[in-house]
């Protein structure tokens, strides 16, 4: 029998279901087996009887079980053109906070996204599976904005994958970003809820409002002190909303320094002048149990030298006035 880590076949593959597999759906397991295949196809062999566990016709939602011996047909795939190799030119592995047999978690530095896709030719995920070749399960936990650093998490077993998707679900993690805000925050600390919709703008850009009939979206935010024009805050989460950080802050009149999507964007020019050329928004810290083991787990990531740097230069600019 050939091991699961098979590639797509050109031929009856029999395969066995280890530990890394187990608990999947059939039909999610068989799309990532059968990249290039239309999802239309899958579901025709899973339905044709051509697709069998355990020599028995079996329903696409079915769990995998460890142990389990799949049957997959020939299939053709959809020719591709060949992918541009991904190059590692700074090592995330040197960024690591955190790792376990279960657990891989990084200090991701901004400009990178956390995969590749739409017009991104690479991310995170993509690096670090070259990085770790020995890595037989590597998945994101969740996912930070490509000009966001910090704290990011990714999972090297996917019962631990499961486990910290339903802790995100239940609000078992504690995330902590900072974020300088423009003007002046007068709260020491706001609870901010207002519901966040998403939506999609006339040039076709994925864009998020806050609206009374959106997604629930709850942050608590903390002041961390002042600066000339700006607010240095703690943004905890409460609810994982798309940008709901900065959704929240722009709808308040405060938005982040530097975001290029719901900023001040005369002020943002201004300030690549003065040395920030990205927005200034860091995932600081996380806190939650170990999936697996239940130890708990406190992970930091310092500012960044180039958020830091901008940073003393405000400082400085303060004293000479």
């Amino acid at each position: 029998m050939q091991p699961s880590s098979a590639p797509a076949p050109a031929r009856v593959v029999r395969v066995v279901i280890g530990p890394e597999e187990a608990g999947q759906r059939l039909d999610n397991y068989l799309f990532k087996k059968l990249k290039g295949v239309p999802k239309t196809r899958i579901y025709r062999i899973c339905r044709d009887g051509e697709v069998r566990v355990n020599g028995r016709r079996i329903e696409p939602a079915y769990r995998l079980v460890e142990g389990d011996e799949l049957r997959i047909p020939p299939v053709r795939l959809a020719e591709r053109p060949d992918k541009t190799p991904v190059r590692v030119v700074k090592p995330l592995l040197d960024r690591v906070i955190y790792r376990d047999d279960s657990l891989l978690i990084i200090d991701k530095p901004a400009g990178m996204a956390v995969h590749g896709g739409s017009g991104v030719s690479q991310g995170v995920i993509e690096q670090l599976r070259v990085e770790l070749p020995e890595a037989r399960f590597l998945e994101l936990a969740h996912r930070l904005d490509r000009e966001t650093s910090g704290v990011l998490v990714l999972a090297l077993k996917r019962a631990a994958l499961v486990e910290l998707h339903r802790m995100l679900r239940e609000g078992e993690m504690r995330k902590r970003y900072l974020a300088l805000a423009t003007g002046h925050w007068r709260d020491p600390v706001r609870n901010v809820r207002l519901a966040l919709k998403k939506y999609v703008t006339g040039e076709g850009e994925r864009r998020v409002a806050a609206q009374q009939d959106g997604q629930a979206a709850h942050t608590i935010f903390r002041l961390v002190g002042h600066y000339p024009g700006f607010s240095l805050l703690e943004a905890e989460l409460k609810t994982g909303r798309t940008h709901q950080i900065r959704v929240h802050l722009a709808a308040l009149k405060h938005p982040i320094a530097g975001d290029d999507k719901y900023g001040d964007f005369e002020l943002n020019k201004r300030l690549k002048s003065q040395g920030l050329k990205r927005m200034f928004l860091h995932a600081a810290a996380l806190e939650f149990k170990h999936p697996l083991t239940g130890k708990p787990l406190k992970l930091e990531a310092p500012l960044p030298d180039d958020l830091q740097g901008f940073l003393n230069s405000l400082k400085t600019e303060s004293r000479i006035g």
